[in-house]
């Protein structure tokens, strides 16, 4: 009988350990919360997809007699060590599983700034996300600021939809950004070139080093925003805000199947093993690294999950994107001036409306929520919890069954 590898989550790790398993001769069931495959990084279905590794992926799984994929299926927790709970078509499906590959992928990190709850204020990929999804900005003027490779990326999404990008605003100084690039010239030359080439489309807009958002501006939408760069405040009239300050790894599952978790992001072995038997990761949710590093990781977990081993191309190509990662990390690493972006009146917790000043007299995120409500809100903390690790330190490792907003019908499912 053919060993069944579940796998949660449809983005590029989650295709190529798909196709993967498939090819040793596996039945795969993916799971992923999404209408359509691809994930953040490959959003929009195949129709869409420019990169040729999404479409050879898909291709394999698309009508497979072996391939079972649900989509729209949301992974609200677990009911035991091996069985995930998943709300789908409103109802709530028990989905027991043997080897389990979780690649749950991230989410931005959203760091509070006077103004951020204002209509028109997204995140640098949340902007990207609504774009690729159709929402209409043709016309519409746009600021991407905060840190990181995704504010070009989000910048030439929106140039290619007809958007006016008024500035471009990076909080890393020029130095650094140079240094940067050099390394990607010395050891990643094909992303070099990539950056090379969103640098040649973006050219004419306004790039911005060394600044950082002071405070976004309007009634009830937002109609400017201000920064400070050289030690001048710059404001820019504008629709939309795309506020992007890197991404954390999506770890809820994996804490709620009782997974180590090591520095936000799941631990795993060089097999891509978690800490639980049976249980593997891979992709950003082992830590935040781009799209090379999911399709080697996807890779590399579905063999090890099936008892094979890895080509002699899969690990130095792992290798590479892991050195990728650590450069990024080192370069767009939030450093501590930007916690001076919130003030004490600043919401952090927008669910509950708690502010800075509300939070800054306790002791860690437990005392918090229990005098605050923060993290108590329709999110659980998904937002809030990790700006409140940056901006105050806490832990906030909790995760419980549902991880993830859930309907009474689904829930009464389970009984």
């Amino acid at each position: 009988m053919k060993p069944v590898l579940h796998i949660v989550g449809g983005g590029p790790a989650g295709l190529a350990a798909a196709r993967t398993a498939l090819a040793a001769g596996a039945r795969i069931c993916l799971i992923d919360d999404n209408h359509a495959p691809g994930g953040q990084i490959w959003r929009g279905g195949p129709e869409r997809w420019t990169d040729p590794r999404a479409r050879a992926a898909w291709d394999t799984l698309r009508g497979h007699p072996d391939c079972t994929v649900m989509q729209d299926a949301q992974v609200i927790g677990c009911r035991d060590a091996s069985t995930l709970l998943v709300e789908t078509g409103g109802r709530g499906v028990a989905v027991p599983f043997e080897r389990l590959l979780l690649c749950s992928g991230s989410r931005e990190l959203a760091l509070p700034f006077p103004g951020w709850t204002l209509p028109g204020v997204t995140g640098a990929g949340g902007l990207q996300a609504l774009v690729k999804g159709g929402m209409p900005v043709c016309g519409r003027r746009v600021v991407v600021a905060g840190t990181g490779p995704l504010l070009l990326a989000t910048a030439s999404t929106a140039l290619r939809a007809g958007a006016q990008v008024v500035a471009i605003v990076e909080h890393q100084p020029w130095p650094r950004l140079s240094a940067f690039g050099l390394g990607l010239l010395a050891r990643h030359g094909r992303k070099f070139l990539q950056a090379a080439s969103l640098f040649a489309e973006l050219r004419g807009i306004p790039y911005v080093t060394g600044a950082r958002l002071v405070e976004a501006k309007g009634d009830d939408a937002l109609r400017a925003v201000v920064v400070r760069a050289g030690g001048k405040d710059i404001e820019y009239a504008c629709d939309f805000l795309a506020a992007g300050f890197g991404l954390v790894p999506n770890t809820d599952l994996a804490r709620a199947l009782r997974c180590d978790i090591a520095d936000g992001a799941i631990q795993v072995d060089g097999g891509q093993r978690t800490s639980r038997a049976g249980i593997w990761a891979a992709g950003e949710c082992t830590g935040i690294g781009g799209v090379d590093k999911a399709l080697a990781e996807g890779r590399i977990a579905a063999l090890d999950a099936l008892g094979l081993s890895p080509s002699g191309r899969d690990l130095p190509l792992r290798r590479a994107a892991h050195a990728f990662a650590a450069l990024l990390a080192r370069t767009f690493g939030p450093d501590a001036s930007l916690r001076a972006m919130c003030a004490p009146e600043t919401i952090v917790c927008r669910c509950e409306d708690v502010t800075a000043a509300r939070l800054l007299p306790h002791r860690d995120w437990r005392e918090a929520k229990l005098a605050t409500r923060v993290g108590m809100g329709p999110c659980q903390g998904k937002t809030c919890g990790a700006a409140c690790a940056f901006l105050f330190g806490w832990s906030h490792e909790d995760a419980r069954t549902p991880i993830m907003p859930a309907t009474a019908r689904a829930l009464s499912d389970f009984e």
